[in-house]
Order: C-alpha cells, then structure tokens, then sequence
C-alpha cells in the first residue's frame, strides 16, 4: 500500500506482472488495480485494463482519470504504457489474465465497451462513477474475463439510475441504489453487502473487506479458455 501526496515524483515504474509483447505473440488481457494517491488510498483502488492483441508490439491501457475532466470533456483515457506500472508509487495488484485463442474477439469487445462507456463526462471518488465504475462497466460487458475486483474498488457497485443489474464481474446479479446501498451475488463475485460504498463479501478467493480488501489467495495465473470463440 501506498499513501504518498507526491505524485510529482511518485515512482511509475513496471513491476514484472506483465509479458513482454516482444517475447509473447499471442492475445493477452489483464486488469489491474493499486491504491490511489494520498489519504484515499487507505480505502480505495484506482482500476484499469490492459490489452495486447496478437502480435502487437505494445500494450494499449484504457482507464478513466478523473482530473482529466478540468481540460477534456472526458475522463475516459485509451493508451499506451506499460501495463504493470506503479499508479504513482503504489504497486499494482493483479486481477485478471487471459490470453491465447479468443482473446482477440474479447479485446474487440472491451474497446467498444470502453468507448460506450456512459459516464465518460462524470467523475466522483464517491460513489461512482468512477475508475472502478469503468472497470466494472468493461467486466460486465465482457464477463469471459471473470474479473474479481476486490472491497476496495469503491464505484464499482455504480449502476447509475438502475437498481439492478449484473454483479460487477458480469456475471450473477446485483441490487444497487446508487452505489451506496446494496447486494451481489455471483460465481466470480461470491456474495457481497454493500453499505455506503464499502464493501463485505467471500467467496473462493477469500474475505473481502473494506480499507483491507481481500483476506486470502489474491494470486492470478494466466487463464486460457477454451470455450472462447
């Protein structure tokens, strides 16, 4: 965890978790998350996913950054960098990994959902729409990527003016009024309360828990499906 103000400069160096494109050829998606800068990062992640189509030569990165608001009119940002970069000092975790045959198709599917992402002009730390409000919006519309996101992506409970709505990996089903108040249930998921925006939940993985996150196996291994089409 890190808690650093000074992200003037806070490290953005690459930690290891991600393949190199020039040594791996075939598709990759990963999603990532680490603590954000200052005193919210004592509750909460700031989220985001990476892709690598066949043979590309470099990772493509699409997240939402709030200050991006003050001169863009939004906040949705699709480039290039390396994927396991520290976000300001603080190290990313690993969420998800997929890659090999079919991947090509679900990063097909992440780019049009990222870029039909409806609260690209809004931003709040709290309760959504947020970073992890776009992570969830991606999971939910590509749930093959089976996408755990942890108690501390705050947001990504968000469904905007709808109460219910898939759980934030896409899958199973949530009762959320406005982020602050509800309920998930799902294979990927397991069961999770929400109330104000922090999060209580288990499932295979462990116990999830505000401020902490996840008691248990946080270790993501490369995941190649073979239903995908």
């Amino acid at each position: 965890m890190s808690t650093r103000s000074d992200w003037r400069t806070a490290s953005r160096q690459p930690v290891g978790l991600a393949p190199d494109p020039a040594a791996v050829k075939e598709a990759v998606v990963q999603v990532y998350g680490a603590r954000t800068i200052g005193a919210k990062g004592l509750f909460g992640v700031h989220t985001w996913v990476a892709v690598k189509p066949t043979e590309a030569q470099q990772w493509t990165v699409y997240e939402v950054v709030g200050w991006r608001l003050r001169w863009s009119p939004s906040a949705v940002v699709v480039h290039s960098r390396p994927p396991d970069a520290r976000w300001f000092g603080s190290a990313p975790e690993l969420y998800a990994d997929r890659r090999g045959a079919g991947v090509d198709k679900l990063i097909e599917r992440i780019d049009r959902a990222a870029h039909a992402y409806p609260y690209s002009a809004e931003y709040r730390v709290w309760p959504g729409p947020n970073s992890n409000t776009f992570t969830a919006w991606i999971a939910r519309a590509v749930p093959e990527l089976e996408v755990d996101l942890p108690a501390t992506a705050i947001g990504k409970d968000y469904l905007g003016s709808s109460i219910v709505g898939a759980a934030p990996s896409g899958s199973g089903l949530q009762l959320s009024l406005g982020g602050v108040l509800g309920v998930a249930v799902s294979g990927v998921d397991g069961f999770e309360l929400n109330v104000l925006g922090l999060n209580f939940g288990v499932n295979q993985n462990g116990l999830k828990l505000p401020m902490v996150g996840r008691i248990g196996s946080s270790s993501v291994y490369p995941l190649r499906r073979p239903d995908l089409p």
